[in-house]
């Protein structure tokens, strides 16, 4: 198994060197970032540029609002620079988002992020075997490129393109065009066996490619730490986390595979009337360990195993790499890189 640290929301371009730096010296394979008030691509540049050895994540990259030329050329500067351990993450976000956030038209989101997935392999092949870039889709085309405009090529292996998917369509998606697919900390283990890991696996047939070609990324939550009050107040955590993706409609498949659709509702109502601190006290026990994995740093390895093992290929630690658990975290970490897991690597040019 993989296993994937994040970078500490707000930390600043010292603090997201320092911590890719611990992630790396405690054994992390993967050090990542979500898109939330950062710019992916600049933080992973710096992570890049302070380490050596652990690979790069987006997770996610918001893909409409940015033109496939712009993140191929970025992906490509990263994955170039740092050796080949950039790998791309790419989300759709929701519609509210794209309209009100970004300013960006909202359609087809599943056609419109295939084509991207498509045209950024186009612009790539272009780049490294001199193929002539023609990509025509219904939302982007593609067909001028000249070497004044083309980066220097390299040896290196293919970006990998992670999409993120929580819905049956997106997810079979993912199967059909990504190297993986990065899901969403809103899953349990039922929610992944009856509707995830079957989607994934029908697209994966229909673009005619193996189950061990193809990553895994996620689908659930850890609840860790090096003694028992530590695991409950991460609990705590993710019971907000849980109350918060739950009152969003579009994540009520999650709850409606474990008959759940009522605490759903009853999540969106109070969240439309602003009662964002009284949400998490409805969520029951039962409901946020389903989401999650639960154990302490000596029984994390079991946990995981049951709450992961055969469906997920890297998992998300949330722990401080750095200090004076440092040695801790790292034979955790090391112990969990055994978990046998499908997923062996990906394909080549």
């Amino acid at each position: 198994m993989r296993i994937e640290a994040f970078c500490p929301r707000g930390a600043g371009w010292d603090g997201v060197a320092r911590a890719a730096q611990a992630a790396q010296a405690a054994g992390f394979d993967c050090f990542a970032t979500p898109e939330i008030a950062n710019d992916p691509f600049i933080t992973m540049a710096i992570a890049g540029h302070a380490t050596d050895r652990i690979t790069l994540r987006t997770a996610i990259a918001v893909a409409f609002p940015r033109s496939p030329m712009t993140v191929a050329a970025s992906s490509w500067e990263l994955h170039h620079n740092t050796g080949g351990r950039f790998a791309l993450g790419l989300g759709t976000q929701v519609k509210g988002h794209n309209e009100r956030r970004f300013s960006v038209k909202w359609s087809k989101p599943r056609t419109r992020l295939r084509e991207y997935v498509e045209s950024l392999r186009a612009i790539w092949r272009c780049w490294k075997l001199g193929e002539r870039l023609q990509y025509d889709g219904e939302f982007y085309q593609f067909s001028l490129m000249t070497p004044e405009f083309s980066p220097k090529t390299n040896d290196l292996a293919p970006i990998p393109v992670y999409t993120a998917a929580v819905r049956p369509r997106m997810l079979r998606l993912a199967g059909q065009v990504g190297d993986g697919v990065r899901l969403h900390g809103f899953a349990t283990r039922k929610y992944l066996e009856t509707v995830a890991l079957p989607e994934i696996e029908a697209g994966l047939a229909e673009s005619g490619r193996s189950r061990d070609a193809f990553e895994i990324c996620g689908g659930g939550f850890i609840a860790t730490g090096p003694d028992d009050a530590s695991v409950a107040r991460m609990l705590e955590f993710v019971r907000h986390r849980v109350a918060f993706y739950g009152s969003t409609r579009t994540y009520l498949p999650v709850f409606e595979a474990h008959g759940w659709e009522e605490l759903g509702a009853k999540l969106h109502t109070m969240s439309k009337t602003g009662q964002w601190k009284q949400m998490p006290s409805e969520v029951p026990d039962d409901v946020v360990r389903a989401f999650t994995a639960v154990g302490r740093y000596d029984q994390l390895k079991g946990v995981v195993e049951e709450r992961f093992g055969g469906l997920s290929d890297s998992i998300e630690i949330a722990v401080e790499a750095a200090g004076g658990e440092a040695a801790r975290v790292a034979e955790v970490v090391s112990d969990l890189k055994t978990i046998e897991t499908p997923f062996r690597a990906h394909a080549g040019w």
